[in-house]
């Protein structure tokens, strides 16, 4: 069994599709499948179905949701398949499981591989750190579970997956500045911080970027634009590391040259304190 839940749902068996048409069977499939090997409650799997308006019924209805999972997985198996579809979802006490390996989850992988890039990173490889973080990334096809209707525990796990999407990006982004290809992401960085417009990291890659092009003006611009909608949306100033930043360009500032002295852990490495 391969399972993607990093864009569109996909959960295929001997290269046939078990996920089911109706909503509530696809959203039970897919918080089995973020959990690979584990149980996941029932009270669980009721509150992602119905919130806290549970119907009478609430039990009875999943357990025939758990019953068409096991009709499409055995279809899927076929007769020469070794096991049954009740060995792939397993019923446990107090909650069911997806008895799958997680590496054969998309999720997973991407978690390895951004976890072994950090590593990387963190020990100034960072030709390894970009190249592993670019393979997680391009695991991903779109927003996490973008055709599962999501209750209120699917919300918390795309959002978290979400989250991390943007951290293995920023940290892509750090390790390629640090290989001096700031010209390369201009493109790039100004289309994350208009899509995250209250970011700092990714303005401060921004501007590092810009700066080093030989664009100080831009540079500056994206940081009073930053400032701008900061002090108006939330009625603060950028943080410290960012104001030195700021400061750092406006003073043409060696440091801020790919070659200069020892490599920071982040943009904002060199500013930390």
């Amino acid at each position: 069994m391969r399972v993607k839940v990093l864009g569109p749902l996909q959960v295929d068996v001997n290269g046939l599709t078990v996920v089911p048409t109706a909503s509530k069977p696809r959203q039970i499939l897919a918080l089995l499948a973020l959990y690979p090997g584990r149980v996941v409650p029932i009270s669980t799997l009721m509150e992602e179905i119905w919130g806290s308006d549970l119907p009478a019924s609430a039990l009875t209805t999943l357990q025939t949701y758990i019953l068409q999972l096991r009709r499409r997985l055995g279809r899927a198996m076929g007769p020469d398949e070794p096991g049954t579809a009740k060995d792939v979802l397993v019923t446990r006490y107090g909650g069911y499981l997806l008895q799958i390996r997680p590496e054969h989850v998309d999720v997973h992988e991407f978690e390895r591989l951004v976890a072994t890039g950090q590593r990387a990173f963190d020990v100034g490889d960072d030709v390894t750190a970009a190249d592993l973080l670019r393979r997680a990334l391009d695991l991903w096809d779109g927003g996490a579970l973008v055709d599962v209707r999501m209750g209120p525990v699917l919300e918390i796990e795309a959002a978290r997956l979400e989250e991390s999407r943007l951290v293995a990006v920023e940290r892509r982004i750090d390790a390629e500045l640090r290989l001096g290809r700031h010209r390369e992401f201009i493109a790039e960085l100004t289309d994350l911080i208009a899509r995250h417009p209250e970011h700092e990291g990714l303005h401060a890659q921004a501007m590092v970027a810009l700066y080093r092009s030989g664009r100080q003006a831009t540079a500056l611009d994206v940081y009073q634009r930053l400032r701008a909608r900061l002090v108006e949306d939330l009625g603060v100033d950028p943080s410290p590391q960012l104001q030195r930043l700021h400061h750092a360009i406006l003073s043409v500032d060696p440091r801020l040259d790919v070659a200069a002295g020892p490599r920071p852990s982040s943009t904002f490495g060199w500013y930390a304190n």
